[in-house]
C-alpha cells in the first residue's frame, strides 16, 4: 500500500486545526485488577488515546489505499484474517474463526464468526463480503461522499478471484468465484492457485461492508450520512461522529464487536498538514502518538527513552525505531519522454547518495535500500537491485550513453513529492545529488490527496513513494508494482514477461521454490529500473508517557486493541 502513506506509505501533514479536547484524554479511566498486562499487573480501562494522521484519501474499505486512511479503517473493519502485530510471518483469526484450502490451493473456504455483527447491529454474513469484493473490482463503483463513478485502484489485490476480467470489462457485475455457501461460510475459487491467499485476506480493505448502509447512507442523529463519511463496520471501534476532514477522525469502542472489547473508550485521530506541527503538540502534552521532528530522533532518545523491541511504546521506553517492511522509492514515469530512456533512469538512481540521506534526515536510523523487497520479507536478498550503488561516475557515463553527456542538452526534470510530510529535505539532497552529473530538477509538490491523483493520471516525471506492505510477502511488492495492469504500478512498467512470470509465481505451493521464482522475476525488473529504491523505512515515533503496550506494527499499523491509558495522566 502506499506508504502512508502504507500502507500508499507518504505522510501529508502544518496543523489545520486540533480536535479541542480537555488535555489528551478525554473521559476519566477506570481502574481493573488483572493479571494479564502492566507493569504491576494493574491495567486501566478507559480513556481515549490521541493519534497523529495526515488526511486521508479514502476510509471507505472499497479504495482504502494509503496509510492514513488505512489506519483509521483498520479499526472500523475485521478483515477474514489478521497480521501478528509483532510477528508478521503468522496469521491470526479476525471475522474468519478458522480456514482452509484444497490441495493446489485454488478453493478457499473461511467459516466465520457466527455472532458477528456490524456496529449498527445487523449481522455479518458471507453475502456481505461477497458484497464488499464486488464492490472492489466493480469498475462503476460510486464514490458516496462525491456521488460520482470512482473506481477503486486496490482491486488488484482479487486480480485472482474467478470471474476477475469479466467484472473489470463490464461482462458481468459479481465475481463467478465468490460464493456466500451460508451465512457463515464464504467460499472463494481462484482462476490460479494461490498458496498465500490467507495473507491477502488479511488486507484490511478486504472486508464486509453492509449494503443497506452504504447505498442507503448512514443515519447519524437523525440525518443521512454518507458512507464514506461514516463507515459502518465490524471491527473493535466504531465512528463517533462523521468525518471532520483536514480536522479530525474521532472513533469510539464498539459495543456490538464480537471480540475482546479494547481497554481504551476511543481514539481521536487528529489530522496535521505538517509533522513538526504535529510533534511540537505532541511535546506540549496534546498529542499520545506522533511523528518525531526533523533532526531530533536522538534528542527525542535521551528524552523519551526507546522502545526495547522497536515496535511497543511504555512510559520512560517511548521512542519506536523499529524496522518496517516498507521501502522508499522514486518512481520514473515511463511515458515520459525523458524517463523512457532507461540510460537515463540508471543515471538517476546511481547518483543519489543514499546513505548520507540517511544519515542527514533520519539520523542514521533508516538504512540505504538495494532492493524494493526490504530485510524483514522472506526472499529479501542484499545487494539485489544493481543500480542501487552509489557511482558518479558510473551515473555520468549512463548519462552520457543516454545522449546527454554532463547532462548537456538535457531539458530540467520535475521532481514531484507531497508536501508538508518531511520529504523536502530528502528533495533537496536528491536534487543537489542529480546537480553534480548535469541533471537539474525543479521540485513540484501538492498535498497528498491530489498528489496521488497525479501519479494516477501520469502527470509527472520523477516522483516519490513509499510502500509498505498490505501483507508480508514478495508477491506484494513485485505484483502491485509492476504488474502492468496493477493500480499501484505508477511507473507505467509493463513486460509481459514479468506479468507471466507473477501470474505463475502464485500457483506455485512450495514455499521455498516460490520465493525462488519472486527473487527471478526482482532480477528482471531491477535490470529495466522502473523505480529508484532509496531506503527502507524505520520507524521514528513516539509515545506518551500515558499509555502502555501500544504496539505500532512493522506495517505501520496501530494495535489500539491492548493500549491502556494510566488512570490519572
Amino acid at each position: 500500500m502506499s506508504d502512508r502513506i502504507r500502507k500508499s506509505l507518504a505522510l501529508s501533514l502544518a496543523l489545520v486545526m486540533v480536535l479541542a479536547v480537555a488535555g489528551m484524554g478525554g473521559c476519566a479511566p477506570e481502574t481493573t485488577e488483572t493479571t494479564d498486562g502492566g507493569t504491576d499487573g494493574t491495567i486501566t480501562k478507559g480513556g481515549t488515546m490521541s493519534f497523529y494522521i495526515g488526511e486521508p484519501a479514502y476510509i471507505d474499505p472499497y479504495n482504502t489505499q494509503e496509510s492514513e486512511g488505512t489506519e483509521v479503517e483498520q479499526c472500523l473493519f475485521d478483515s477474514l484474517t489478521r497480521v501478528d502485530p509483532l510477528d508478521p510471518t503468522k496469521l491470526m483469526p479476525a471475522a474468519a474463526e478458522s480456514w482452509e484450502s484444497n490441495a493446489d490451493a485454488t478453493v478457499w473456504t473461511f467459516r466465520l464468526r457466527k455472532d458477528a455483527k456490524f456496529s449498527d447491529g445487523t449481522p455479518v454474513t458471507a453475502k456481505d463480503f461477497v458484497y464488499a469484493w464486488n464492490r472492489i473490482v466493480n469498475p462503476n463503483t460510486v464514490n458516496t461522499l462525491t456521488g460520482k463513478v470512482d473506481a477503486s485502484i486496490i482491486s488488484y489485490h482479487l486480480a485472482f478471484v474467478q470471474g476477475y476480467d469479466d467484472v473489470v470489462n463490464g461482462k458481468a457485475t459479481e465475481m463467478s468465484g465468490l460464493k456466500a455457501v451460508d451465512d457463515s461460510t464464504f467460499e472463494v475459487t481462484l482462476s490460479q492457485a494461490f498458496a498465500d491467499f490467507a495473507f491477502v485476506v488479511a488486507h484490511p480493505a478486504l472486508a464486509p461492508v453492509p449494503q443497506a448502509a452504504v447505498e442507503n447512507g448512514v443515519d447519524y442523529n437523525g440525518t443521512k450520512v454518507a458512507f464514506g463519511d461514516f463507515p459502518v463496520g465490524n471491527g473493535p471501534f466504531k465512528m463517533a461522529e462523521p468525518w471532520k476532514h483536514n480536522q479530525y477522525i474521532k472513533i469510539v469502542k464498539n459495543e456490538n464487536y464480537v471480540g475482546d472489547q479494547p481497554y481504551i473508550d476511543g481514539v481521536d485521530f487528529k489530522i496535521y498538514k505538517d509533522t513538526e506541527a504535529a510533534y511540537t503538540d505532541f511535546e506540549a502534552g496534546n498529542l499520545d502518538f506522533a511523528p518525531i521532528g526533523e533532526g531530533k530522533i536522538k534528542l527525542a532518545q535521551e528524552k523519551y527513552g526507546t522502545s526495547d523491541d522497536g515496535y511497543t511504546v511504555n512510559p520512560g521506553k517511548q521512542v519506536v525505531l523499529g524496522a518496517e517492511n516498507a521501502t522508499y522509492y522514486l518512481i520514473f514515469n515511463e511515458k515520459d519522454k525523458v524517463f523512457s530512456n532507461a540510460d537515463i533512469r540508471k543515471a538517476v538512481s546511481m547518483a543519489i547518495n543514499r546513505q548520507a540521506i540517511c544519515d542527514t534526515v533520519f539520523e542514521g536510523t533508516r538504512e540505504p535500500a538495494d532492493n524494493i523487497v526490504p530485510p524483514g520479507i522472506a526472499g529479501y536478498e542484499k545487494g539485489a537491485w544493481e543500480f542501487t550503488k552509489y557511482d558518479v561516475e558510473a551515473a555520468k557515463k549512463a548519462l552520457a550513453d543516454a545522449g546527454y553527456p554532463e547532462g548537456k542538452g538535457l531539458p530540467t526534470i520535475k521532481l514531484s513529492f507531497n508536501s508538508g510530510a518531511g520529504h523536502e529535505k530528502i528533495m533537496e539532497l536528491i536534487q543537489s545529488d542529480l546537480k553534480k552529473i548535469g541533471i537539474n530538477a525543479v521540485f513540484d509538490s501538492a498535498d497528498f490527496p491530489v498528489y496521488l491523483k497525479q501519479l494516477d493520471a501520469g502527470d509527472f516525471q520523477l516522483g516519490r513513494l513509499g510502500w509498505i506492505a498490505d501483507y508480508p510477502i514478495m508477491d506484494n511488492f513485485l505484483y502491485p508494482l509492476f504488474q502492468s495492469k496493477a493500480g499501484d504500478n505508477k511507473s507505467a512498467y509493463s513486460n509481459p514477461e514479468v506479468d507471466k512470470a507473477l501470474d505463475e509465481a502464485r500457483t506455485i505451493t512450495d514455499d521455498a521454490a516460490r520465493i525462488k521464482a519472486y527473487q527471478d522475476i526482482n532480477a528482471i525488473v531491477q535490470a529495466n529500473v522502473p523505480v529508484a529504491p532509496l531506503m527502507f523505512y524505520k520507524h521514528t515515533r513516539v509515545g506518551s508517557s500515558r499509555i502502555h503496550d501500544f504496539v505500532w506494527d512493522a506495517q505501520g499499523l496501530g494495535d489500539f486493541t491492548k493500549v491502556w491509558i494510566e488512570a490519572g495522566k
